[in-house]
């Protein structure tokens, strides 16, 4: 059986924007203010649901959007902290704040309210650590309530926020795009694993601070892989390709890819076929793989095949 997968650790700080509002709410507790983009209208840098936890002497994590605004939500978190009010704010198009511009010309709806349910918090942490997907919802009041999987949006004046579990990677293969595309998404902070039969690629990537597990001809089962993990497969000897396939697509992997050419696609595919895998199983095989088209420089391939991924991810996200 595979390991647990683990989250390699980051070479350098995260800007605080990049940081999860609500682990970071939960880790400062008491005092700690929270915003959250209950609407927009127009354009727009983040989506409804985005969230900001403001700690009492200044620090944040998360964003509502791109540095606009942030400074007068601390600023009105420090009013918030004393009061204990729920403020719902509006900035953009229609604000009374003439003086606080948002460059993309729309408009956002926020809730500032103080934190009080940090065990509702908690729970939510053990949701997704669980990878389950769980919506958070958000009274008029500021008050939280764990629910069932919702998708985000604004019922009455109440906010309900989802939370899918986040990507993960399963990554096959050996050399230089393997190793790529094994580091942008250590490099985004994502769960992942690379699995290969070369010593050489084990242990570089090893040793860039991913894990790693070295794979032969017989694959242990079963694959660690839910709905939301996308498995890609980087290999130029494609002999190991069939049975590795076979494997994934008995789990609910939401992609499924594998490097090469339409002529190579077309090769794995008849191989499977003979293995007995049916039609409606081939079809969730993608190749070739990523958005830029014969695309055969490693940093480049990686680019484009976590382009397509996540986009993926995002319709998924979106119609769940």
């Amino acid at each position: 059986m595979y390991p647990q997968f683990t989250l390699a650790p980051l070479r350098t700080p995260r800007h605080p924007a990049m940081l999860d509002p609500w682990d970071s709410a939960l880790a400062w507790g008491a005092g700690t203010v929270l915003a959250v983009l209950t609407a927009t209208e127009g354009p727009a840098y983040r989506n409804a649901g985005a969230g900001m936890a403001i700690h009492p002497d200044g620090r944040f994590a998360g964003a509502i959007t791109s540095g606009c605004i942030e400074a007068d939500l601390i600023s009105r978190a420090t009013e918030v902290r004393q009061t204990g009010q729920v403020q719902d704010l509006r900035y953009g198009r229609g604000s009374p704040f003439f003086d606080l511009r948002l460059p993309c010309g729309g408009a956002a709806q926020i809730r500032l309210f103080a934190l009080q349910d940090t065990d509702i918090l908690d729970d939510l942490a053990q949701a997704r650590a669980r990878r389950q997907p769980a919506s958070l919802r958000v009274s008029a009041e500021g008050r939280l309530a764990l629910e069932g999987w919702q998708p985000t949006a604004l019922q009455g004046t109440a906010l309900q926020i989802g939370f899918l579990p986040p990507l993960r990677f399963l990554v096959f293969g050996t050399g230089a795009e393997a190793a790529a595309f094994t580091g942008i998404v250590r490099g985004m902070g994502h769960e992942h694993i690379l699995l290969s039969p070369e010593d050489l690629s084990l242990g570089a990537v090893r040793a860039a601070g991913s894990p790693v597990m070295q794979i032969g001809t017989d694959l242990p089962a079963p694959l660690q892989a839910d709905a939301d993990t996308a498995a890609i497969l980087f290999f130029h000897d494609h002999d190991l390709e069939p049975a590795i396939l076979k494997h994934l697509l008995q789990t609910p992997a939401f992609y499924i890819g594998a490097q090469g050419s339409r002529a190579a696609q077309a090769v794995r595919l008849s191989r499977l076929r003979v293995m007995g895998v049916p039609e409606d199983q081939l079809a969730r095989i993608h190749g070739p793989v990523g958005l830029i088209p014969s695309s055969r420089e490693p940093n480049a391939l990686a680019v484009s095949v976590l382009a397509e991924i996540i986009g993926l991810h995002a319709s998924r996200a979106a119609t769940a």
